[in-house]
């Protein structure tokens, strides 16, 4: 891939780093198109968390300007962000730099955030005359709260990593090795029960897919993790969780 470095270190974590420091790590059709696969790819290696970061001094600037306004684009964004948020196993967002625009509809498409004091989130799309589609209003509220949506999306502030994490758009602070040590310890929890737990947040209506919702919740019971949990506590142990 060449805008996207994809890795998978020896705790089962999976890494997706955007890899366009010249372009503040801006988003493209082809970088979008990557993240995709990038996912496809962490999936199939069945990683138990995923890592996104960026390389350089940016997360990742925004749409880049020179095809925001192209056919394909839209669709090559969401894409990428659907398959960010519906991915089973958590993802941690590690948030170095700058994520404006885009770059915070990444951020918010994973499931936590660590972001390093240079991190700074804004959704200027106000003063450009473009708009973001309902679900990124949504999950910004959901995230953030309905102050933090409305700052970001009628006023265009923008804000800092300490600001962000008091309004709960960010859950820590901290540098890309505290955003690894939080994925580290997530790939060492039942797989099964965190698929389930990120089904049900992320449900505004929980009738919504509810047989679904139904089959996860069970499947967690019938597991032979529930059963591995169950010795490891006697046996006063860690766990060793398969997502069987």
């Amino acid at each position: 891939m060449a805008n996207v470095v994809v890795g998978v270190s020896a705790s089962g974590v999976g890494t997706i780093e955007l890899d366009r420091p010249e372009r503040r790590n801006a988003l493209d059709v082809e970088t979008c198109g990557e993240i995709v696969a990038a996912v496809g790819e962490l999936r199939a290696a069945e990683v138990r968390a995923i890592l996104v970061t960026g390389r350089g001094t940016a997360f990742c600037s925004g749409a880049d300007f020179g095809e925001v306004h192209s056919a394909g684009f839209r669709e090559a964004l969401y894409a990428a962000l659907s398959a960010v948020h519906t991915a089973p196993m958590p993802v941690v967002a590690a948030v170095n730099g700058p994520a404006i625009g885009a770059g915070t509809q990444l951020a918010i498409a994973c499931d936590l955030r660590i972001a390093a004091p240079g991190a700074v989130f804004g959704l200027p799309t106000a003063r450009l005359g473009l708009a973001v589609d309902p679900w990124t209003v949504r999950r910004l509220e959901q995230v953030g709260g309905g102050g933090t949506a409305r700052a970001l999306l009628l006023a265009c502030e923008q804000m800092g990593a300490e600001l962000a994490l008091a309004r709960g758009l960010v859950d820590r602070l901290g540098d890309r090795a505290d955003a690894e040590a939080l994925a580290a310890d997530l790939a060492t929890m039942a797989p099964l029960t965190l698929a389930y737990n990120k089904l049900v947040l992320d449900r505004v209506d929980l009738a919504e897919d509810a047989p679904e919702l139904t089959a996860a919740f069970e499947g967690c019971w019938a597991s032979a993790d529930i059963a591995e949990g169950k010795r490891a506590r006697l046996e006063k142990r860690a766990p060793s969780f398969t997502g069987r």
